[in-house]
């Protein structure tokens, strides 16, 4: 079921006021009778990075008034401490754990599947004195910190889930052990630091569609049984786009279908010098099997062909940028990973703060205009954060606050669409009409011409 307005504001309450006020002295935050109590002091870190993501303590002050707590500038810092963070960090821990979701959006070939979804991971470099918190891969200078945030975005719902918060050094895939198990006629859209043959193969046995660029030096094999490397093939065969069905994996086995795809030579060329740069900092010679590859776009999938075309997933994978898109937006709109403080522990608080308000600006987005397929979550982002403010002088009075939320939800339905593109189709666009992605390449016999 869709999430109302009303579900929406009860569950913001909930975390910033109900559970803060639960929370605040079994985590060690508040120890005595204080004006600045669990709840007012998320509250004012909360809405006051969400109105401006570079606010200042002064900022933030005027926002504790606004919520009715006069503080000073230096009562609020002396609060930054590892027991701020720790609270914050359970409600962080809550708003991640809730549910909030839209009716599916109005495009067919989403609807195929009982979810569309996407998982991603974005790290947060932090400063060296928070190791011991979030450990880092670390680098040739030493131990590094770095707080990992896993999510999975529901591309036909909104759902996001990012209840996966990792040290900086935890894999990908181990990281995603955690997450909730897939539904049955799910499919499944992740990066190469998800491709996990084992997982695949479960969710091959339970139902569970999957779409993944394929890693290398994974071994291929024809239905048959015969084994086959792929950049040779690619150079005997050279197809201009094809797919084949293959058994994917030595010990796994598992049948798919091979998706592959020339690209343009300017693409390529791009890539090839990419390899180079990489080459050169290793100081390693690039592969004859890397140099081919680098002329090609290639996927694995389950999904069989009466499910979809091959121009489908081409479409669908690229739809995969709507995460990273995401994570985008978090840090140049929301500056997740900016402060101005070199204090260890209010950076921490900020970053939770953050997080934070940034979910909750996402279910806003969610049930304001994400059943719109034509909606732009840039300027949707850029409109619910200007309602910061307005949001926070109005939280004791829950109608006040609804009204307010009602405004900003229609304001999102109005004002946040994209304009349909001839030249260069929407991401919505593509979706609804897959032949439209030729538009934003080169067509393959041009294609193959420029590479010949």
């Amino acid at each position: 079921m869709p999430t109302t307005l009303p579900q929406l504001a009860a569950a913001m309450r909930h975390i910033l006021t109900d559970l803060a006020a639960a929370t605040e002295r079994s985590s060690g935050f508040v120890q005595r009778r204080s004006k600045l109590t669990g709840p007012l002091f998320a509250q004012t870190l909360v809405f006051g990075w969400w109105a401006n993501p570079a606010a200042t303590l002064d900022d933030l002050v005027e926002t504790a008034e606004t919520l009715g707590c006069d503080l000073t500038p230096q009562a609020l810092q002396d609060r930054f401490s590892p027991a701020a963070a720790q609270f914050l960090f359970g409600l962080l821990q809550a708003t991640a754990a809730t549910v909030i979701q839209a009716d599916p959006v109005a495009i067919p070939l989403l609807r195929r599947f009982s979810r569309v979804l996407i998982t991603d991971s974005t790290i947060i470099t932090l400063p060296i004195g928070l190791r011991e918190v979030w450990a880092g891969c670390g680098n040739s200078s030493g131990p590094t910190a770095a707080l990992k945030v896993l999510a999975r975005l529901a591309l036909d719902a909104g759902t996001l889930d990012a209840s996966q918060l990792v040290p900086g050094h935890v894999h990908d895939r181990t990281a995603a052990q955690a997450l909730p198990p897939l539904p049955s006629g799910a499919l499944h859209l992740g990066d190469l630091g998800f491709f996990d043959l084992r997982q695949y193969a479960a969710w091959d046995a339970g139902g569970v569609y999957w779409l993944s660029r394929l890693l290398g030096h994974t071994a291929l094999f024809w239905p048959d049984g015969t084994r086959f490397e792929l950049a040779s093939w690619l150079q005997s065969a050279d197809p201009l786009r094809g797919e084949y069905a293959i058994l994917l994996g030595a010990a796994t086995r598992i049948p798919c279908r091979l998706i592959v795809e020339r690209v343009p030579e300017e693409v390529a060329a791009a890539r090839r010098a990419a390899l180079h740069e990489e080459a050169h900092r290793r100081q390693q010679p690039v592969s004859a099997a890397a140099w081919t590859w680098a002329g090609w776009t290639i996927y694995v999938t389950n999904a069989p062909p009466a499910l979809l075309s091959l121009e489908e997933v081409l479409v669908l994978a690229q739809a995969r940028w709507q995460i990273e898109l995401l994570f985008k937006r978090w840090k140049s709109l929301g500056q997740v990973d900016e402060w101005r403080s070199r204090q260890p522990w209010r950076i921490m608080c900020e970053v939770y703060a953050k997080l934070i308000g940034l979910l909750m600006q996402h279910w806003l987005m969610v049930v304001g205009c994400w059943a719109n397929a034509d909606r732009s979550l840039r300027k949707a982002t850029a409109t619910v954060q200007r309602y910061g403010r307005r949001i926070a002088g109005v939280w004791r009075e829950g109608r006040r606050l609804g009204t307010v939320l009602q405004k900003l939800a229609r304001a999102l339905k109005r004002r946040c669409r994209i304009n349909k593109q001839a030249h260069r189709p929407a991401t919505y666009q593509l979706l609804l009409n897959p032949r439209l992605r030729e538009v934003r390449r080169p067509l393959l016999a041009q294609a193959s011409a420029q590479a010949a």
